[in-house]
């Protein structure tokens, strides 16, 4: 969940290293810092910060000058914020310096071994561990001490190593949180996250589980951490580095929204097939047979791509008629799932990286289930560990909570379940209904973007509200989810959703005039159950506003939102409730694209 940057090469190396973390401010953190190999000393020289990048620039000295450096952004796990918890970590000699993204499940064994051969740790965090380990090890090269102290290490890393006694090389490896090298002229970088490499070099190698790699500034070797030559190939990132500017906008959030038109549109390009009324998948390897033998779909994920999970189990049922479902990856694999043969698995995470997705799909692995994986990264993780999949083309989303890409996810899950149903039973007319809906979603979106002045009058006549509930019916529950997490996430109200047909079961005790409710009402076949809904709030002096496709007598307000088909009305209905909960934020004086105590790839458990 952290961000780690490292550069070795042959120019100054301190406002490289700077300017990668704060292209990777976004992944949310709380500290950072950062060392380089003084070439005239010889020593390595540091400097820490608890808070943002800019509070770590302030405190970096006018002669802090050399071509090889490590730094870091934190996210707290073991030990609160403060400088001395930041990374990197020395060892007391000042000859090793580490980052560390992830969590070393046995450092409290480990500590306390240390400690008693007479090693006085400097902070509380688990990190400091592995910097003592390797200062420790007698090896003869740098690659062997951090060998040796991944043997005893358990738990997750991504880790980048320096050794003053080895100033010629930056040692990485990775088990659980992603490493990324960027490979440049005579110069060469690291990173957990290729935001902070893209500046400067389009060339990248993403390091495997149980991988490591050596880095001087005109080569690099990987192998396995047993000593195995893997001889990885570089390959080419799509994405430029204009990709993570704010292009105009006052926060990334506001530019993602304003991009969803264009990502949908991205998603569906060159995927119609209209000759038989279907669509292209061609990454699934899940022939025609092998689909017709999928007995049950099982999605997995967590935050919002398992809202959208949940939506694209709506339309799989819908469209496939395969009984499908969604579960949070955190809980499933703590519960001794029974694997059927029958069953195909979907993992979804928009940065491939999720740890409790990844860690979900390595157990199925393990017990032989068919995994396909839904994401936007290419070449991570889950990428890489999925029998096959699709991307969801949304391009890089650098705000903490998810837009565009939730938006891409569901309309991803759209072309999947249109895909299984032309296999199975779905009719050539209702596959070209769903063609033309879909076709139409880039224009309806930029329909719904262009009401932003009016929803943001009505988030500011809400944001007062110290709690809201958000209500839905079956495909407009999983939006219901997905925008009280908006709220919660960016402006810090208090949100609950429920589903409509729940209120009476025990939410109905906390309808007041000063509980908001948001309704989703579309313009299906639940239509006069849902306005029933409204009267059994409105009867209780409950505040209603209604996301819905015409006017609600009952409601204090409404948001009309242009219809599509039935299928695909969840994709739409969700926008403006991005842009409420953005409103209100903004309303509130929030850090929109830096809420408290969240990050935007969570690789840790």
């Amino acid at each position: 969940m952290c961000g780690i940057v490292g550069y070795i090469g042959k120019r100054d190396v301190a406002p490289l290293l700077l300017e990668g973390l704060q292209r990777l401010e976004y992944r949310g953190y709380d500290s950072a810092g950062v060392v380089i190999n003084s070439p005239k000393s010889g020593a390595l020289k540091m400097v820490k910060a608890k808070g943002r990048v800019r509070d770590l620039e302030a405190r970096v000295p006018k002669r802090f000058t050399g071509t090889t450096g490590i730094a870091h952004t934190r996210w707290a796990t073991h030990g609160a914020p403060s400088d001395v918890n930041s990374h990197p970590h020395l060892d007391p000699e000042n000859k090793v310096a580490v980052v560390h993204n992830g969590i070393v499940d046995n450092a409290a064994e480990l500590r306390a071994k240390l400690e008693a051969e007479g090693v006085v740790f400097a902070s509380e965090t688990d990190t400091e561990v592995i910097t003592h380990l390797i200062a420790r090890s007698p090896a003869d090269s740098l690659e062997e001490k951090v060998r040796e102290a991944l043997k005893v290490i358990e738990g997750t890393y991504g880790i980048a190593v320096m050794h003053a006694d080895f100033a010629d090389r930056i040692v990485v490896a990775r088990n659980g949180s992603p490493v990324i090298l960027g490979i440049g002229e005579k110069e060469m970088l690291v990173a957990s996250d290729v935001a902070a490499l893209i500046a400067h070099t389009r060339q990248v190698v993403t390091l495997n589980d149980g991988e490591m790699a050596t880095l001087k500034a005109d080569d690099f070797r990987t192998y396995t951490t047993s000593g195995t030559l893997t001889n990885a190939t570089p390959e080419t990132v799509e994405w430029e580095a204009a990709s993570y500017d704010m292009g105009g906008h006052d926060t990334y959030m506001h530019k993602e929204m304003s991009e969803q038109a264009d990502a949908v549109d991205r998603v569906l390009r060159g995927r119609i097939d209209d000759r038989f009324s279907t669509v292209h998948l061609g990454g699934l390897n899940l022939d025609a047979r092998e689909a017709r033998g999928v007995r049950r779909i099982k999605i997995l994920g967590c935050g919002t791509s398992y809202h959208a999970g949940m939506i694209g189990a709506g339309l799989i049922e819908e469209l496939a008629r395969i009984p499908a479902d969604a579960e949070p990856a955190s809980e499933f694999r703590y519960r001794n799932p029974v694997v059927d043969p029958d069953t195909l698995y979907i993992a979804v995470s928009q940065s491939g990286e999720t740890y409790d997705v990844l860690a979900a799909v390595q157990e199925l692995k393990r017990k032989g289930a068919r995994v396909l994986g839904v994401v936007n990264v290419v070449g991570s993780a889950i990428a890489r560990e999925a029998d096959g999949g699709t991307y969801v083309h949304a391009g890089p989303e650098v705000c903490v909570v998810s837009t565009k890409c939730f938006t891409n996810t569901v309309v991803a899950f759209a072309l999947l379940a249109l895909h299984l149903g032309r296999i199975r039973d779905l009719s050539v007319a209702d596959g070209k209904r769903i063609i033309e809906g879909l076709r139409k979603l880039p224009a309806q979106i930029s329909e719904i973007l262009a009401m932003e002045p009016e929803i943001e009058k009505l988030a500011k006549e809400y944001a007062g509200a110290q709690s809201m509930m958000f209500i839905g019916r079956v495909r407009g529950y999983p939006v219901a989810l997905e925008a009280s997490l908006k709220l919660k996430e960016i402006s810090y109200i208090h949100a609950e959703a429920y589903p409509a047909s729940e209120l009476k079961h025990g939410p109905l005790a906390l309808i007041e005039p000063a509980l908001p409710t948001v309704a989703i009402v579309p313009d299906d076949d639940l239509l006069e159950k849902n306005r029933a809904a409204l009267e059994e709030i409105k009867a209780r002096s409950g505040r209603i506003l209604a996301v819905a496709h015409r006017e609600q007598e009952k409601a204090d307000h409404t948001i009309v939102v242009p219809k599509n088909e039935n299928e695909l009305d969840p994709i739409l209905m969700g926008i403006p409730l991005q842009l409420f909960a953005y409103h209100t934020a903004l309303a509130m004086g929030r850090d929109i694209d830096k809420p408290r105590n969240l990050a935007k790839s969570v690789t840790v458990e």
